[in-house]
């Protein structure tokens, strides 16, 4: 079995790739020798919508990062996530990191990170590497597969905060978690859904648009809707460490 950068297993990755691959048809697998846990994501009071806020984010500060670490903690964020953004939850893949937004004491946003997209043509050229590279580098980018302000929130230039404050963090604590510093951080906006306002005003460059193959898509093949391509420099060298 492949090992992960910190020399663990791949395990939960490769169970939740077969997993999906016979959700999708592709393979049939044994039947489990123990129960499958329910993937269900059940909504309770705990994510019923809070007090609206309205402020201007300068006079929320500071924004505090909580760190999901526990079930009780990742039972709900998988709820807000669930209930309020539009993709609702799915379990993300490969080494990841969640997290609860607050201001001033008030939950106001979540966010994920997990793996990077395997293959895109606008994020390879602009980091000009070789297939081989991408392969051996892949687990120093990491996605931004999730980002909800809750629905009550109307902040002006908070979403573009919380993205400018959690890049400098991430990698601290991917570093603690996973033992080694990822370098470039990636995400994938759906249009016309939304037009990655918050990524340009925290100087997140775009790339492109990406050719809505998905994971498992077929070459050539649009499976999924194609999404703008945005990423963020951790450092003035991930090109070399994402190269060498």
């Amino acid at each position: 079995m492949v090992q992960r950068a910190d020399g663990g297993l791949k395990e939960i990755s490769a169970r939740v790739a077969m997993l999906r691959m016979q959700d999708d048809g592709l393979i049939t697998l044994p039947p489990p020798r123990c129960k499958r846990p329910d993937p269900t994501v059940y909504l309770s009071d705990k994510t019923n919508p809070g007090l609206a806020i309205e402020q201007a984010a300068g006079t929320l500060a500071p924004i505090h990062l909580q760190l999901v670490q526990h079930k009780s903690d990742s039972r709900l964020w998988n709820e807000y996530i669930e209930r309020y953004h539009y993709l609702g939850h799915k379990p993300l893949p490969g080494a990841q990191l969640r997290y609860f937004i607050y201001t001033q004491n008030q939950l106001t946003a979540l966010l994920g990170f997990g793996a990077a997209a395997w293959q895109t043509a606008p994020r390879d050229l602009f980091i000009g590497r070789t297939h081989e590279q991408r392969k051996k580098n892949l687990h120093l980018i990491v996605n931004n597969a999730r980002f909800q302000i809750l629905p009550w929130v109307q902040s002006k230039n908070l979403a573009s905060m919380i993205l400018s404050k959690t890049a400098k963090r991430l990698p601290d604590d991917w570093q603690a978690q996973y033992n080694y510093r990822p370098v470039l951080l990636e995400t994938f906006v759906e249009k016309p859904r939304f037009v990655g306002t918050c990524y340009k005003a925290a100087n997140w460059t775009y790339l492109g648009q990406n050719k809505g193959r998905g994971k498992l898509g077929v070459s050539g093949k649009q499976s999924v809707p194609i999404k703008d391509l945005w990423v963020y420099p951790l450092n003035t060298t991930f090109r070399a460490a994402l190269t060498g």
